[in-house]
């Protein structure tokens, strides 16, 4: 989501201008920020917090990954589907930690840091249980077509929630390099406020960054 990193642009310089006194500023980009940051809140799928401030969005997906034997709760929907595109959700998840990482004093200023890393965590703590083994991946779970035929609440859902994974022989480069790439972000975003977590996120890139070059490899011999 660009607009994270936009917002949080824009609040820098609206701070800026109005410390100058040179221009009136008439938006207030905090609220814009923190708004943006509202919106991943009403994306969240799984069993929702007790400080989850979007109220009409309740506890939803919560049998996903069970029939594949993995848990798959968690993680972020895909726009206004119920599906859960494990690329687009890391694209996001990339942006909004290296937003947080950029304009870190100017987050923390404006009281949103603790709302940004939450919206990061909820996604990469969904990525550290779809990277069940160091060479699996879930990548997705429900079935596009048959959840873009249906309009329904997320927490009413009857569409399919088949889940697909990347392994040794089902390889997705992109996907998973786009994961890591997420969860090395996410690492350095929490590493002045979270070290452990920090270091675990790091664990899991390095090991999907592994993978895929172990893959790339296997196919360039074969």
């Amino acid at each position: 989501m660009v607009f994270v990193r936009l917002a949080s642009w824009c609040a820098l310089l609206a701070l800026f201008v109005g410390l100058k006194g040179t221009i009136v500023v008439s938006f207030d980009y905090c609220d814009a920020l923190e708004k943006s940051l509202m919106f991943f809140e009403a994306q969240r799928s799984g069993r929702l917090p007790a400080d989850q401030r979007v109220k009409w969005r309740g506890d939803s997906g919560l049998r996903d990954g069970y029939l594949q034997g993995v848990d798959l709760v968690g993680g972020y929907y895909d726009a206004g589907d119920h599906v859960k595109f494990g690329l687009p959700m890391a694209f996001s998840v990339t942006m909004l930690s290296w937003g947080a990482i950029e304009f870190r004093k100017e987050i923390v200023g404006l009281n949103q840091m603790g709302h940004t890393l939450a919206a990061i965590k909820w996604g990469t703590d969904y990525f550290i249980k779809a990277h069940t083994q160091p060479n699996v991946l879930w990548g997705q779970v429900g079935d596009g077509e048959s959840d873009h035929y249906c309009w329904e609440r997320a927490e009413d859902m009857t569409t399919s929630r088949t889940a697909y994974k990347l392994d040794s022989n089902n390889p997705g480069s992109d996907l998973a390099g786009e994961t890591a790439a997420a969860m090395a972000a996410a690492s350095i975003s929490f590493r002045p406020f979270n070290s452990s977590y920090s270091n675990l996120l790091l664990l899991h890139a390095k090991q999907v960054n592994i993978f895929i070059a172990h893959k790339a490899t296997k196919i360039s011999y074969d």
